[in-house]
């Protein structure tokens, strides 16, 4: 419950909520309150909503599988192409620049024509440029097919959110955002493991040809079975555009949201028994499966407020700062792994190359449970002690132990990266009078940065959705367009700063910056609710600017 009251000006701050009923035996109650109709997607039933995450998940997956496997072919392009690295790194990062660019344009057609429409367009867009880089010949289809594919992929950071948001209570969200997580893992670091098997047994442009297949078969299940699940409100025939969420001016509040009167509690008692409506009828099928949901939503306010959002909410800033530079690292030990270790003492061929993700992926599978499932866990037992009030910050005490684990994985994979040199001593590994540390220990680097990588984005994602749900959609694309900016920045200057710097002290300098970017959650910590308190009448005027899911 966000709450504003006229009366005398406080402020109950945006995102905390009552999780524990504090006078019925601390019983969980249900935030966002459902409605009573049974079309209203919190309302919908388990196998329902596996369903439509299911597909959102297979779409998750090709989407990073296709954004990630072709590093694998680098190898390949150069000797059949002629490509030089510093065009393979600049295709990179045209690709990260059209996932930045695309998120600017697509979210606000998905407030004002719904989901569904973007899912489908996004995944055609994807199978389109697969083909296109499977027929790439030139540096200009290589550039244009990865625009293309980043401009395609881009709304797959965005949906998702907004799409367990519509679905999912708070006491959800974590978990389902460590699932969207490790499949985001599972395409970006299985995806080049089993594409470098394909890229030696069938050639490189058939790793493209299997994501044509595999996003035809997902576009035509999307189009069948993916249902819309933005929440449009009907009273009489008439859509409803109700004030944001918990705008109750029947409530006082003081000033550090920490006192709540018995007439609050009942509101959350009686919001927590609600039962779905008998006389509104279910959709039908083809109703469910429109291909558009247009509502009056405006489009403006949607171009400006993610760039508004993202420099006067300090979660969004958090969010995205946080979001942003850990996917550059992940860039920058992707790009080196698959530059450095074709090389001597390595030697590795596409499937080498490939099988090094696998060590992320089982990192990630460990930061999964310790950013989704834990998180989940761990706020309802701190709501619990701070009298059944549940604030986002409570997620943050997760985020502090990544502070250390993070840079250990980035100094481990660099440092054994760096250390390479020429040598006589054939108890290492010797290739070409070359010893360097032992692959084994990149590998373990790269798994402990894949766990730090999975645990920090489900408790950065599940914080921000917490605090501002309302405008949820607007702040990712902030965090999104930054996080892809960063990308594209550091893969076109990568060559040279490698060239200039030194393997050693880059990755030196990347862990200290990692190391002090992470201890953001120390200041949220002793200030983040003032903060939410201090933007919650701008927070308001943003989510006025949308229609909101639902009443309350």
């Amino acid at each position: 419950m966000d709450a504003y009251n006229d009366r005398d000006g406080t402020f109950w701050a945006p995102g905390t909520v009552a999780l524990e009923d504090i006078q019925s035996r601390n019983s969980l109650v249900l935030f966002p309150t459902p409605s009573s109709d049974p079309n209203d997607p919190l309302n919908w039933s388990k196998a329902r909503k596996a369903l439509n995450f299911t597909l959102v998940s297979f779409f998750v997956l090709w989407t990073f599988v296709q954004l990630d496997i072709g590093f694998t072919a680098w190898g390949p392009m150069e000797t059949e192409l002629g490509f030089s690295v510093d065009i393979l790194n600049a295709g990179a990062a045209v690709n990260y620049g059209g996932l930045a660019v695309g998120c600017i344009f697509f979210m606000p057609l998905v407030h004002k024509y719904g989901r569904r429409p973007i899912y489908i367009f996004s995944i055609a867009l994807q199978f389109a440029s697969c083909i296109w880089q499977a027929q790439t010949y030139s540096v200009g289809d290589f550039i244009g097919s990865g625009l293309i594919s980043g401009i395609g992929g881009a709304i797959s950071e965005i949906v998702v959110q907004i799409t367990i948001a519509d679905m999912f209570f708070v006491h959800q969200h974590a978990t389902m955002n460590g699932w969207y997580v490790i499949v985001q893992s599972a395409g970006a670091f299985l995806g080049p493991v089993a594409s470098g098997y394909i890229v030696v047994s069938q050639g490189w442009r058939w790793m493209w040809w299997w994501c044509v297949i595999f996003f035809g078969v997902t576009l035509v299940c999307v189009i069948l079975l993916f249902e819309e699940s933005k929440y449009i409100p009907v009273l009489n025939g008439r859509n409803v555009i109700p004030e944001p969420q918990g705008t109750d001016k029947s409530s006082q509040f003081n000033k550090d949201g920490n006192s709540v009167n018995e007439t609050t509690v009942n509101a959350f008692e009686k919001a927590n028994r609600v039962s779905t409506n008998s006389e509104i009828r279910p959709k039908t099928y083809f109703q469910r499966m429109a291909w558009i949901t247009p509502t009056d939503d405006a489009l403006w306010p949607h171009f400006y407020q993610p760039i508004e959002a993202l420099f006067t909410f300090p979660a969004v800033s958090y969010a995205a700062i946080t979001y942003g530079t850990t996917l550059c690292w992940f860039a920058i030990m992707t790009s080196l792994q698959a530059s450095y270790m074709l090389l001597p003492p390595y030697n590795f061929d596409a499937i080498g190359v490939g099988l090094m993700n696998i060590a992320p992926f089982v990192g990630a599978v460990f930061g999964f449970p310790f950013g989704g499932h834990l998180s989940d866990k761990s706020i309802l037992w701190l709501s619990k002690r701070n009298g059944g009030f549940y604030e986002p910050e409570m997620r943050l005490w997760l985020a502090l132990p990544l502070a250390v684990v993070t840079p250990v994985g980035i100094l481990m994979f660099g440092l054994g990266l760096a250390y390479v040199r020429p040598s006589r001593n054939f108890s290492i590994i010797l290739t070409n009078g070359l010893q360097g540390i032992h692959w084994a220990l990149l590998a373990v680097g790269f798994g402990i940065f894949g766990f730090a990588f999975a645990a920090i984005s489900g408790i950065a994602l599940s914080y921000l959705m917490d605090c501002y749900q309302d405008i949820i959609g607007d702040a990712l694309v902030g965090v999104i367009f930054m996080r892809n900016i960063l990308s594209v920045i550091v893969l076109f200057v990568l060559t040279p700063w490698v060239n200039r710097m030194g393997m050693r002290d880059l990755h030196i300098l990347v862990a200290v910056i990692a190391f002090v970017i992470l201890l953001m959650p120390i200041p949220l910590l002793k200030w983040g609710k003032r903060a939410r308190i201090a933007t919650a009448s701008r927070y308001r005027r943003m989510a006025a600017n949308q229609l909101s899911h639902r009443t309350v």
